[in-house]
């Protein structure tokens, strides 16, 4: 049975609710910070000695040197021809379609000429090194290698290193043959907290990036974490969401199969349907009922929906929108007549899917947006990955004699009014003043 929780807008406590529902925050777990930091510092000290060490403990890998952690050019070639062809095709079409997408996403220089010459402008480079984290261990993920080395790729980055758990003692042939298609430079066979460590400071083996992307457990989360500042990073990713607001109309099964494709992520993942017709909310739950059985990851499904999941009832389609940008979520379904009037009011999401025949599962591996979202209401601040966050921006100032002068003038100003006398002499200096 599925006991996922019914709300509705007319209930007096209805936010307060809404909130202990939606309300996920990485709670401090003072155990995993100091096993995180431990690894972190280890193998920021110790280097590749560390990485073998985790690798026999974490991993079992019987590995007498690091190199035995990187993936050999000829094994990774090998597998475009180990997975079957519809495979190796669906990857092919799944990364043409992101990096025409993230084609458009790249940011541009430009300059701009003031009355007097000055010149005024915006450099943009690639970033020279990133590390993609892909997560393994409980199943394969192609789809996350394509999502963050594609548009690397894309915005020029000079060298793409991608770390993969490999608790089994082996990477799957499908992970390495997207890595292929991707263009992904280096593979290494680590995982967890000293993956992300020995990509933000490098070892003997294992070169330094500039940024770290990918998502993860809690420990790469929290090594991420802690490494921002020594490299950049995308995001702290949570639990996977999704919320689809419908009309009523779409066939139950198919929103029903769509809040199933979230909650299989894990237990902590979250689906919710907002509705204002309440009789569509019980035929979606009569279809969950009737789905379920026959699911393969049922039982986290299950746990999913009855911990995280909601079916909400509201007054109508507006309070929809309210409901939608209070919860801010990851992926955003608008099952409705008229989608793009409804996302007019709708100011905060990862991700969103118009209309009764865009599933979210196809965002997830081959529409061309990226699958790295935003999670618990950090759309209300942040963007999905893209190519713009391997650019990165430089400001151009190029001043003639006569811009020289006059914001000499203005800036002599302001630095005296700071006390930095340096500062104004250096100003006046260009300026044609005497910096006294």
């Amino acid at each position: 049975m599925v006991d996922i929780a019914r709300l509705s807008t007319t209930q007096p406590d209805f936010w307060e609710s809404l909130e202990r529902l939606t309300g996920w925050e990485a709670q401090p777990n003072v155990e995993l910070e100091r096993a995180v930091a431990e690894i972190v510092d280890a193998v920021r000290r110790d280097g590749d000695a560390a990485l073998l060490d985790y690798a026999r403990r974490f991993d079992g890998a019987e590995v007498a040197d690091a190199a035995d952690l990187e993936v050999p050019l000829e094994r990774r070639r090998a597998a475009m021809q180990d997975v079957p062809p519809e495979v190796r095709e669906a990857l092919e079409v799944a990364a043409e379609r992101i990096r025409v997408y993230a084609r458009r996403q790249l940011l541009e220089p430009w300059t701009y000429t003031e009355a007097d010459g000055t010149v005024l402008g915006q450099k943009v480079t690639p970033l020279d090194r990133v590390g993609i984290y892909v997560p393994g261990g409980k199943a394969a993920y192609p789809s996350s290698v394509l999502m963050s080395a594609v548009p690397a790729r894309v915005a020029g980055v000079g060298e793409i290193v991608m770390t993969v758990p490999v608790p089994d003692g082996s990477v799957p042939a499908v992970v390495l043959a997207a890595a292929e298609v991707a263009g992904v430079d280096r593979i290494f066979t680590i995982g967890g907290a000293q993956a992300v460590a020995a990509l933000a400071y490098g070892t003997e083996t294992v070169p330094e990036v500039d940024k770290i992307v990918g998502p993860g457990n809690a420990y790469v989360a929290e090594a991420k974490r802690r490494v921002f500042g020594k490299v950049g990073i995308d995001l702290i990713a949570g639990p996977s969401e999704v919320l689809i607001i419908s009309d009523g109309q779409t066939d139950p099964d198919w929103v029903a199969m769509d809040l199933f494709s979230q909650a299989e992520h894990d237990e902590q993942a979250q689906a919710i349907l907002v509705c204002p017709d309440p009789l569509y909310l019980d035929q979606v739950q009569a279809s969950m009922e009737r789905l379920l059985p026959d699911m393969e990851r049922s039982e986290i499904i299950r746990a999913s929906l009855n911990a995280r999941g909601a079916l909400i009832c509201v007054r109508d389609l507006t309070e929809a929108q309210e409901v939608a940008n209070r919860i801010a979520p990851e992926h955003l379904e608008l099952s409705v007549a008229e989608p793009e009037r409804l996302a007019e009011g709708i100011r905060h999401a990862g991700a969103v899917f118009f209309g009764r025949h865009t599933a979210e599962a196809v965002g997830d591996y081959c529409a061309g947006p990226n699958h790295t979202l935003p999670t618990a209401r950090t759309a209300r601040f942040a963007s999905p990955l893209g190519a713009y966050e391997f650019q990165k921006r430089s400001t151009v100032l190029h001043c003639s004699p006569a811009g020289a002068a006059t914001l000499g003038a203005t800036a002599s100003v302001l630095a005296r009014g700071e006390g930095l006398t340096a500062h104004a002499r250096s100003a006046e200096y260009r300026g044609g003043g005497d910096g006294q």
